[in-house]
């Protein structure tokens, strides 16, 4: 039984909210990353998009108001997540339930020709190193030439100096936009596991995060993202933007 579209709005939206206190300039963010896939789909007439770890469909739905003709592929492993996103979110993406980096969640995708941008927000630095590595192997095999890898997440600095620079100009900054106020991440689960409707979901996900451990990944650097992506076969790495430890990493298929 899925859950209904009351209720989907009502857990999305206050997942927008607590959102808000964990990504500097959120939105901004989410249209800076839609500017680079613009750029890069331009003149394509149906461009294919795939946004990794998308959760409930934030990202998906923003790029599919802003680029209408794109067919976007959204994959996430939390069944919560992906439920909310296909309700409330229902025509912006196809999403698919696959653990990145596991065997077959390439199989998975059903891609029936070359990405041309792929994307992701918060979610890969999840990832063990080489688990990383092979999933932008994978990425970049599955790009056409020219398409690109668009990263939006907190990336630390080498220095613990300068990354306690970075997080505090971040976390002012929140705090002036008024983002500290929302509900936070763990609030917002402990809310959620009680709604009736997202119970059996909620057993769901705690059964899959069980079986996997929970999350084992590495907050590495934008220099450390932008090595591995160059040894996987992007040959053009930048970041675009930045405020704060939040940055906006690009890698183009050369």
């Amino acid at each position: 039984m899925g859950v209904s579209m009351e209720t989907a709005k009502e857990w999305v939206e206050r997942w927008e909210l607590q959102q808000q206190r964990y990504a500097v300039d959120r939105e901004e963010r989410f249209t800076v990353i839609a500017d680079v896939v613009e750029h890069v789909t331009a003149g394509r007439t149906r461009p294919l998009l795939l946004d990794l770890g998308c959760g409930p469909g934030s990202l998906a739905a923003r790029l599919a108001g802003r680029l209408p003709d794109a067919e976007i592929v959204a994959v996430d492993m939390d069944p919560l997540l992906l439920e909310l996103g296909r309700t409330h979110h229902a025509d912006a993406a196809r999403y698919v339930d696959a653990v990145i980096g596991d065997d077959g969640w390439i199989d998975a995708l059903r891609l029936d020709r070359p990405l041309d941008a792929a994307v992701s927000t918060t979610a890969l630095h999840y990832l063990p190193e080489p688990t990383l590595l092979d999933t932008y192997r994978h990425l970049a095999a599955l790009l056409r030439p020219g398409g690109a890898l668009v990263n939006g997440d907190h990336f630390p600095q080498s220095a613990p100096r300068c990354s306690e620079l970075t997080v505090h100009v971040g976390r002012r900054r929140a705090e002036r936009a008024g983002s500290h106020v929302h509900e936070d991440w763990q609030s917002w689960w402990s809310r959620a596991a009680q709604d009736p409707e997202l119970v059996d979901l909620f057993s769901r996900r705690e059964q899959r995060l069980t079986v996997r451990g929970g999350s084992a990944g590495e907050h590495l650097t934008a220099a450390r993202h932008a090595e591995l992506l160059r040894r996987a076969g992007f040959h053009h790495v930048t970041s675009v933007w930045q405020f704060g430890d939040s940055q906006v990493l690009v890698a183009v298929k050369g």
